[in-house]
């Protein structure tokens, strides 16, 4: 029998590898304890999964799939920097009540597809800030400068002693990033050059000039990376 013709015993042998990893409290969890749990062998397990590490992506990728969830049923405040501060602490609330499970998705090296998904959603919030004329550097520096923050913020609450209730660091962090990124200017004469260009850049993605050749365009594009950085 065939993983795809067999989706429910697939679908067990994840939810208790899942709920092995949620009780674990950061130990390891072995294949022979999902199998207990699950009522299966080794042998359905590795037809489904391939192998320990195979079913372990499949479980983080379950989790990212629970975490993107709530992504996207984030609705937004009218501020694009504010939309930025709650995509960081749904990040942080995320990592501190599924401890095993943001581990797993963040802490390594090699992450599902869906991770790709959750970083679209922050470009998308990145890009809603430079659209508006308040970032000082360019959407992607933005974007990998608040991911690597985020993670290592989470990350570092998750392995504290205190088990993520001191929140006070993240919240440094956050603020800290974000005025490194953004700028409060209302209107264009409080909006520094830098987020102009950024602004420009950003408009130019949406809506490319019709009068401007491709070559003209990407010219233009770099001479505002040159501004923005």
């Amino acid at each position: 029998m065939t993983a795809q013709r067999d989706p429910d015993t697939r679908d067990r042998i994840l939810r208790a590898a899942a709920r092995l990893l949620t009780e674990s409290g950061g130990e390891p969890v072995s294949t022979r304890a999902v199998c207990t749990a699950a009522g299966v062998g080794a042998p359905t397990l590795y037809h489904h999964f391939g192998d320990k590490r195979g079913l372990f992506d499949a479980v983080a990728a379950h989790g990212f799939e629970e975490y993107l969830a709530g992504k996207r049923a984030q609705g937004s405040t009218g501020d694009p920097v504010e939309d930025l501060r709650r995509g960081w602490d749904l990040h942080i609330e995320y990592a501190v009540t599924h401890p095993a499970f943001y581990t797993l998705m963040y802490g390594t090296p090699r992450t599902p597809a869906a991770a790709g998904e959750a970083y679209g959603i922050l470009l998308g919030l990145v890009e809603a800030v430079a659209g508006a004329g308040r970032l000082r550097v360019p959407v992607a520096t933005a974007a990998r400068m608040i991911h690597a923050a985020g993670v290592g913020a989470a990350l570092t609450l998750i392995a504290s002693p205190s088990g993520g209730a001191d929140r006070d660091a993240s919240v440094r962090t956050r603020e800290a990033v974000l005025a490194a990124v953004t700028s409060e200017g209302d209107g264009p004469a409080d909006t520094p050059l830098a987020a102009r260009a950024v602004a420009l850049k950003a408009a130019l993605r949406s809506a490319p000039p019709a009068r401007l050749t491709a070559a003209e365009t990407a010219l233009l594009g770099e001479w505002l990376d040159r501004l923005a950085d």
